[in-house]
């Protein structure tokens, strides 16, 4: 009796937690990305708004309830991944940020090649046990990931100055160009419209310590005192919003979390994020797609975000209101100069740091994880750069192999060739072992 042959199942796993903020979009857009180039995903995360958004991509979303921080959920928490990488069976799981990123190696200990990304390391979140606990799990942890993804040179910098000796490849954050592009300033949602004689600042983040709202605020004064008209308004929402408003000034607004942030930044006159810590932030990214310019603090990811023209007038030191007030006010008082520097970043995200670019670098690393060692192509690494280890062990250090890895030597592409193969990530089960199979991946029987 014939029998029909059973679609193959999802060849990667995203585990995502937490589910908002720019993890979620990262996750979002990546998926996005990798479904257009007929990469097949799955991806396990709690319920809420990021897992309707991947089932209206048409992708396979898998419950996985788990909180945000570590707690005595977590032994649970680790056995519902195990249970979800027996039903999915992946080729590779990539574990965002750090809770998942703590759930998903535990659960696989290496027996599914296995990504990690922070997001920013949980360490630097943290001070005293809390932070020093998290430094220990890292570098513990390290030995579970076959490949340790970090969106800045700085990123990886600080993970090797906490010890967490792994094999890294830098994949700066990208964001939707065609989404984040210039157009119409049109009065935002809650009123805050575009009004010439009334210049708006715009900050967009999380309403949480990380993101320093309450150094802009503390900033704010001083602006009015140069330009009474400003406003300002905070987009987001976190646990921090009703000490930020009973902190602000009238000319604040607290536009709460909103669905669409583009006429936010299309309506402003300057975007600022103030944040305390990052791995590479998507807003100051997704400004500078809009032609909008930015203010940021320097802290890791920040300065790599910006053409190296921006960094002059657009990076303050963290913590510095006093700065971060002389940085806004003088770009508010120059319109040609936003105008120059909105424009340079646009061709610089445009360049550099499109989605697709980031989903294709991705794909690299799943391709070098997968692809069996007798299979790969040489690789040429730069006399600068070490190359990464093929089998990591927690005490190397090494570099990013690709040498399209890091953000200075990413191909100025719009994005991946249309006519390019998808990946080829080897179906679980077959050819006798779980992991891959020899001949499938990027250096074996592809052109």
């Amino acid at each position: 009796m014939h029998q029909s042959v059973p679609a193959l199942r999802p060849r990667v796993l995203h585990l995502a937690q937490p589910v908002d903020g720019g993890v979620a979009r990262v996750v979002l857009d990546l998926v996005r990305a990798q479904l257009a180039a007929g990469l097949p995903v799955a991806v396990g995360c709690p319920r809420g708004a990021l897992a309707e958004g991947l089932r209206e991509l048409g992708a396979e979303v898998r419950d996985w309830p788990a909180r945000r921080s570590p707690g005595p959920e977590l032994p649970g928490e680790v056995r519902r991944v195990v249970r979800l990488v027996e039903e999915v069976r992946p080729a590779l799981v990539h574990a965002h940020s750090a809770k998942a990123g703590l759930a998903a190696r535990l659960a696989v200990r290496g027996r599914v090649p296995t990504v990690y990304q922070p997001h920013a390391w949980s360490f630097e979140a943290a001070g005293g046990l809390t932070g020093a606990l998290a430094r220990c799990w890292e570098r513990w942890g390290a030995r579970w990931a076959d490949r340790v993804v970090c969106v800045s040179a700085a990123e990886r910098a600080a993970g090797l100055r906490a010890g967490v000796r792994a094999a890294y490849t830098v994949v700066p954050n990208g964001v939707d160009t065609t989404r984040f592009a210039p157009g119409p300033a049109v009065p935002s949602p809650q009123g805050a419209g575009h009004e010439t004689d009334r210049p708006l600042v715009v900050c967009v983040g999380r309403l949480c310590r990380q993101k320093g709202q309450d150094v802009l605020l503390r900033a704010w004064p001083t602006v009015l005192g140069a330009l009474p008209r400003a406003r300002l308004a905070l987009v987001g929402d976190g646990p921090d919003r009703e000490a930020l408003r009973l902190r602000a000034h009238p000319s604040v607004e607290f536009a709460g979390a909103v669905a669409d942030v583009v006429p936010w930044y299309r309506a402003a006159d300057l975007v600022v994020l103030p944040s305390r810590w990052e791995g590479m932030a998507l807003a100051p990214l997704e400004a500078l797609g809009c032609a909008r310019p930015v203010v940021l603090t320097d802290v890791a990811g920040a300065r790599e975000s910006l053409p190296p023209a921006l960094a002059a007038r657009c990076l303050v030191p963290p913590e510095d209101a006093v700065a971060l007030a002389r940085a806004i006010t003088g770009l508010l008082t120059d319109p040609p100069l936003r105008a120059a520097l909105g424009e340079q970043g646009h061709r610089h995200v445009v360049s550099r740091h499109d989605v697709r670019l980031t989903a294709a670098r991705i794909t690299t690393v799943y391709d070098e994880l997968l692809t069996p060692a007798e299979h790969r192509a040489p690789r040429h690494p730069h006399p600068a750069q070490d190359s990464a280890p093929r089998h990591p062990h927690p005490a190397q250090d090494s570099a990013p192999r690709h040498p399209h890895s890091t953000q200075d030597s990413a191909p100025r592409l719009p994005g991946p060739p249309q006519d390019s193969a998808p990946p080829r990530l080897t179906p679980p089960g077959r050819g006798g072992t779980g992991r891959v199979v020899p001949g499938q991946g990027r250096g074996a029987g592809r052109p």
